[in-house]
């Protein structure tokens, strides 16, 4: 591997191997390591520091580390290290399947905060102080200013606090995307905040790289790996229906004057059913649409290609392979339209309200009276976390909810009487559209948003069942306000968990 992306002379005498860099880690040190969605992390180290912790194991040693991120990585990093139990604890998010299965045995302490939150949490102290970070840039400055790689994520953060830093440089990564990046060094903490000089999501307001004292880099590590490119499945029949559900109702908003023609700057979640959503979008007739959001997908992609997209800021991707492919083909395209930020700024609550972002996320569960569930199966399970959805749904201009109507074969209805775990509450949640239909909650008061869930998303399989516990609970219910049967409210979930189905 070429040391040509590596300008800095006294950087350049730094180089070790992966393995000899993974040594400086330590037993019980918090670590923070970059990524985000599946790109931008470290593709090396993580592994040798997983071989070292089995094999402390193996010797009976304990060796377990305290892991931060941007959000979630990929099997080289949180699924190499949940395999061989080195993770003690794991914040602000996760998809690893390893680790989701040690998070539900009780055996990983999971922390599932909001990403605008992480910044702030970690300069503050609250989970330790950083002793190593570990992340991954495409190329080193000769000023041993860093180029960020295909995501930013907490790196500003990470560099700034970490008491030692090893970094990676990928020349996989595209060497274009040099320019791409838009790192803002004027957030401050309480109480001497200035608002973030941001007005429109196109402009740039900081440098294109990021800044870290040479002397704290103890380790540079080449490598030469791709980032995790999952495919997206195609737009199954379901999810063109929510498609086609809220692709209808942003036409009506705008034919009433709530919405512009090119509406307001979008943020989606990442997924087969956002995806088919931005898919949808590109056939609409809508023009010169703007994303001021986390992540960006292979829909955002096409839209920016076809012209549907002005442009997009985002702190990272999720791609598939032939996206990605079709993203390092077109570099030279997309990087005028593309702005990439830390996700203090990507997730900002302040400019997600200013800017009147759309927000598009999936949901696991709603109740009857529009109380979001995102993160947790039958109340207990963590399947991912919550991520950003919470910062765009609070603040943005509309919080848009989407989900099929049914899960698990039709045994289990997405619509419920209460949900089990509550991440959005009901002020927080504008619109939920399943396949059956959209439900426009602004506007109405509770017993009136119950009635619009099961008129037009709850599927008819379950629409009766839960027509008739909303009409015993208007009856029977302690109060009229918010009518529930509190010994019933979570009998669906316990219903499937005995018999493996929610229908009565």
């Amino acid at each position: 591997m070429s040391i040509d992306r590596i300008l800095h002379p006294g950087l350049r005498q730094r180089i070790v191997s992966a393995e000899a860099a993974a040594a400086l880690i330590n037993p019980g040190e918090t670590v923070a390591m970059s990524g985000f969605t599946g790109s931008g992390y470290p593709k090396a180290v993580p592994q040798f520091l997983a071989r070292r912790i089995e094999q402390a194991h193996g010797r009976g040693e304990a060796f377990r580390i305290n892991l931060l991120t941007g959000a979630s990585t990929a099997p080289e990093l949180d699924g190499a290290l949940a395999k061989v139990d080195g993770i003690a604890m794991r914040m602000p998010f996760q998809s690893d399947p390893d680790a989701r299965r040690r998070i539900n045995a009780g055996k990983l302490d999971y922390l599932d905060i909001h990403l605008s939150h992480v910044a702030q949490h970690v300069w503050f102290g609250f989970y330790n102080e950083i002793d190593t970070a570990v992340v991954e840039v495409s190329a080193i400055h000769a000023d041993g200013t860093l180029v960020p790689s295909t995501s930013v994520g907490n790196n500003k953060t990470w560099l700034d606090l970490a008491k030692k830093v090893i970094i990676e440089v990928n020349q996989w990564q595209p060497a274009g995307i040099d320019g791409m990046h838009d790192i803002y060094y004027g957030t401050a903490l309480p109480p001497h905040r200035k608002p973030i000089p941001l007005v429109r999501g196109d402009e740039r307001i900081g440098q294109t790289t990021l800044r870290c004292d040479p002397d704290k880099i103890v380790a540079v590590v080449l490598t030469d790996a791709p980032d995790r490119n999952s495919p997206f499945n195609p737009p199954d029949a379901d999810s063109q229906r929510i498609a086609g559900h809220l692709i209808e109702f942003l036409k009506h908003e705008v034919a009433r004057g709530r919405l512009p023609a090119n509406l307001l700057p979008l943020q989606s979640g990442v997924g087969n059913i956002p995806n088919a959503v931005l898919a949808g979008l590109a056939s609409s007739g809508f023009r010169d649409l703007e994303a001021f959001t986390e992540v960006i997908q292979d829909g955002m992609l096409d839209l920016l290609k076809s012209g549907v997209l002005r442009y997009a800021s985002c702190t990272g991707f999720a791609l598939s392979p032939e996206a990605s492919e079709a993203f390092m083909r077109d570099l030279d395209f997309y990087r005028q339209r593309i702005i990439m930020r830390s996700q203090e700024v990507s997730n900002h609550p302040e400019l997600v309200r200013r800017l009147g972002c759309i927000g598009m996320n999936g949901m696991i569960e709603a109740d009857i009276y529009g109380n979001v569930n995102s993160t947790h199966v039958m109340g207990s399970s963590i399947m991912n976390g919550i991520g950003g959805s919470g910062d765009f749904a609070r603040n943005g201009f509309l919080s848009i909810f989407l989900s099929p109507s049914t899960a698990k074969n039709g045994s289990i209805s997405a619509i419920v009487p209460m949900v089990s775990h509550v991440d959005h509450t009901e002020h927080d949640v504008a619109v939920i559209v399943t396949e059956q239909g959209l439900a426009d909650l602004r506007g109405l008061p509770p017993r009136r948003r119950a009635r619009a869930l099961i008129d037009n998303c709850v599927h008819p399989d379950f629409r009766a069942q839960l027509q008739d516990y909303f009409d015993r609970a208007s009856r029977d219910s302690h109060g009229k306000h918010t009518p529930h049967l509190l010994n019933e409210a979570l009998s669906w979930h316990q219903r499937w968990l005995d018999t493996g189905t929610m229908k009565a």
